[in-house]
């Protein structure tokens, strides 16, 4: 028997799915929760096997009660079970602990499924979030920034320096004085350990800058 926690703010919905997991085959409902620190506290008190949560909930959101239960009860599988299937909510969740998500709407088998499959250690998800989380590993990662320590003026101006532009060109081109072009040149070699103009056009070019034209 698979013991569960229900936590929703909404009357009718969390009545609806108490009555719905209570009518599976292998599932017990041992507590509800109208809040995120009501579905803590349950938790904490009855120990089931799985906590299925809503993500928008009074005083204490899905996102936190997950971190918190991760922290309090790492045994204990968390579902996500909500209306939101945005990018963000579904990896925040995924961030705090969840180990599965599903949207409301889903089949009951499918709820019934996601429940057994967490509580057995699966990772699960419904079919459109889990294209969205395989869309998103099967993307190429994004560039790393070749030169973090600098600011964005300062890189702008070492794309520029790259290309072969005097400090002179590069004022007249950023609209800037000569003066404060000096300045972030010298701050961009202390920051990148360098002490010539040379040394700093061979490492941007190396690192793809440059390809602004004079």
């Amino acid at each position: 028997m698979i013991r569960v926690v229900l936590a929703d703010d909404h009357p009718v919905v969390r009545a609806g799915l108490a009555a719905l997991l209570t009518s599976l085959p292998g599932i017990e409902v041992v507590g509800v929760a109208a809040t995120g620190r009501e579905a803590i506290r349950e938790v904490i008190t009855s120990r089931p096997d799985v906590a299925v949560l809503d993500l928008q909930m009074p005083d204490l959101d899905g996102f936190a009660a997950t971190r918190e239960l991760a922290r309090s009860a790492p045994e204990v599988a968390v579902l996500v079970l909500t209306m939101f299937e945005d990018d963000d909510s579904v990896f925040a969740a995924m961030r705090a602990g969840a180990r599965g998500y599903l949207v409301k709407g889903a089949e009951q088998d499918e709820i019934a499924r996601a429940i057994r499959a967490v509580a057995a250690g699966e990772a699960i998800f419904g079919p459109g979030v889990a294209r969205r989380v395989l869309s998103f590993f099967s993307a190429p990662p994004p560039a790393a920034d070749p030169f973090p320590e600098l600011t964005t003026r300062e890189r702008e101006i070492l794309n520029l320096l790259a290309a072969g532009l005097s400090n002179t060109a590069i004022a007249n081109r950023l609209n800037l004085a000569a003066k404060t072009v000096a300045n972030n040149v010298s701050a961009i070699f202390t920051k990148l350990g360098i002490a010539d103009r040379a040394t700093a056009i061979i490492q941007a070019r190396n690192a793809g800058l440059g390809t602004e034209q004079p």
